[in-house]
């Protein structure tokens, strides 16, 4: 949330892509993962914690999904509900401790939106307290 304005902010801005390669081989070698079924989650700790996104790379694999546009749609579906959700991350009670994080689509046939968002949500929950960090609370709670 911005906190001058108060608004939520649901965008995905090119500077919280993953694309250096550098440092994409740094969080596969270094990085820890776990699975939660059709995706999985791989993050890199930073060593404070902050309340800035995370930079995040989005895969599909070209071997479970050999035709493009196939590839293409469920990386479209996961950047959506990964932009959807990410103040979960952002607006963590005491920030989080995610510098770089990948979501990877292992599922071997394409899955709704909603079961999609639903299993990153659940993802992003558990990466938090993995992390060492405590998810926000729900509105009126």
């Amino acid at each position: 949330m911005n906190p001058a304005s108060g608004v939520r902010s649901y965008s995905f801005p090119k500077e919280e892509h993953l694309c250096r390669k550098k440092l994409i081989d740094e969080l596969f070698g270094r990085g820890s993962s776990f699975g939660l079924y059709p995706l999985r989650l791989v993050w890199l700790p930073t060593g404070a914690s902050t309340t800035a996104p995370p930079q995040v790379l989005v895969s599909v694999s070209k071997r479970n999904f050999k035709r493009a546009v196939d590839r293409n749609y469920l990386k479209r579906v996961l950047r959506e509900a990964y932009r959807l959700n990410k103040y979960r991350l952002v607006e963590a009670e005491g920030g989080h401790h995610l510098g770089y994080l990948a979501i990877i689509y292992t599922g071997k046939e394409k899955k709704p939106f909603t079961l999609v968002e639903k299993k990153l949500i659940s993802g992003l929950e558990r990466l938090l307290t993995e992390a060492g960090a405590t998810p926000p609370r729900a509105a009126g709670s």
